[in-house]
C-alpha cells in the first residue's frame, strides 16, 4: 500500500456527489429520532487547533503474530487512505443508517458510537433484525473496504498458515471516546456457525488515538495479554483464534498522528473498523 496513491479516492467524490443531490450533507443541520428521543447525528469531525499530537513517521511496515490465526500488521493503512477512511465514515455516518449510540435491554447506553455496513448489529438483537431501532436500515458496504479486508488477509497469510481467506460482507464502525475508550472482554460470535466453524477471520482496522488491547482464552482479566494497536495497525483473529476473547482497557489520548488531524478534524478518540463475514 502505498503513500500516494489511496483506493478510496474513487468512492468517495461520487458519494459526495450523490448526497449533494440528495441533500444529505445539510444533515448536521437535521434531526434523527433514536430510540424514541431526538438526537443530532454524531459527528467524527471536531474542528479545534491541533497540539500535543504524535508526528507521523515514515517506518516501515512490520507484523507480530499474536497466535495461532492472530497476527497484527504494524502501520498498514497509509497515511492518505486512514484520511479517506475518515472521509468515508464521515460521510455515511452522519446520514441515516449512520452513527448511533446502542443500547442494552434495561435502557443502558454503550459508551461508543456505532453504525454498520451491510448488515445491522446491535448488543441485544445481534444481526436478527433489518431495521435499527430508528427505523434505518445500513448503508451497503462500500467495495473499497471489502478489497481492503481481502487485500490485507492475503498479505497476512504470506505470514502465516492456517488463515483462511473470507469476503466480507458487513462492517461494524465503532468510536471510541479518550474518557469512555473502553471494551469488556468478549468474543465475536454472532455471525453464522459456518462462518464461526471455519474459523473466518476478523479484520479489525484502527485510526485515531492508540490503545491498549486485550486478548486471551478466557475472561479472566489475569491471564490475558496486552498489544499497543496504533493509527493504520490492521489486527486479524481468524483459525483458531476466532473466538479469541478480546477487548479494549484504555484509549491513549493526543496519540493520533497529527497529519491525520490536520487533514480530517478527526474528533479525539478511536475509530475501529472490523470486517467478518457472516
Amino acid at each position: 500500500m502505498t503513500m500516494n496513491h489511496s483506493r478510496f479516492s474513487p468512492l468517495i467524490k461520487p458519494m459526495r456527489d450523490a448526497f449533494h443531490g440528495a441533500k444529505i450533507l445539510g444533515i448536521s443541520k437535521r434531526c434523527y429520532t433514536i430510540a424514541g428521543g431526538e438526537t443530532q447525528p454524531f459527528s467524527l469531525i471536531y474542528p479545534r487547533p491541533i497540539i500535543n499530537s504524535t508526528s507521523m513517521k515514515k517506518i516501515p511496515i512490520s507484523y507480530e503474530i499474536l497466535g495461532s490465526g492472530m497476527i497484527l500488521l504494524k502501520r498498514y493503512i497509509s497515511l492518505r487512505d486512514q484520511v479517506d477512511i475518515v472521509n468515508l465514515c464521515q460521510t455515511w455516518g452522519v446520514g441515516p443508517g449512520g452513527f448511533y449510540q446502542p443500547s442494552h435491554q434495561n435502557g443502558a447506553k454503550l459508551r461508543l458510537q456505532m453504525m454498520c455496513f451491510g448488515r445491522n448489529w446491535d448488543p441485544e438483537t445481534k444481526y436478527n433484525k433489518r431495521l435499527r431501532s430508528d427505523g434505518s436500515e445500513p448503508p451497503p458496504l462500500p467495495y473499497e473496504l471489502i478489497s481492503l479486508a481481502k487485500t490485507t488477509i492475503q498479505d497476512a497469510q504470506a505470514h502465516m498458515d492456517k488463515l483462511p481467506s473470507m469476503h466480507p460482507n458487513i462492517c461494524i464502525v465503532n468510536f471510541y471516546s479518550p474518557v469512555y475508550g473502553r471494551l469488556g472482554l468478549h468474543q465475536d460470535r454472532s455471525e453464522s456457525s459456518d462462518s464461526i466453524q471455519r474459523g473466518l477471520p476478523v479484520v479489525s482496522v484502527s485510526i485515531g488515538d492508540s490503545a491498549e488491547f486485550l486478548y486471551g482464552k478466557s475472561r479472566d482479566q489475569m491471564k490475558v495479554d496486552s498489544v499497543l494497536l496504533e493509527s493504520g495497525d490492521v489486527l486479524i483473529f481468524g483459525g483458531k483464534s476466532r473466538l479469541i476473547y478480546h477487548g479494549v482497557k484504555q484509549v491513549f489520548p493526543d496519540t493520533a498522528p497529527l497529519q491525520l488531524l490536520q487533514e480530517t478534524m478527526l474528533r479525539p478518540g478511536r475509530l475501529n473498523l472490523t470486517l467478518r463475514q457472516f
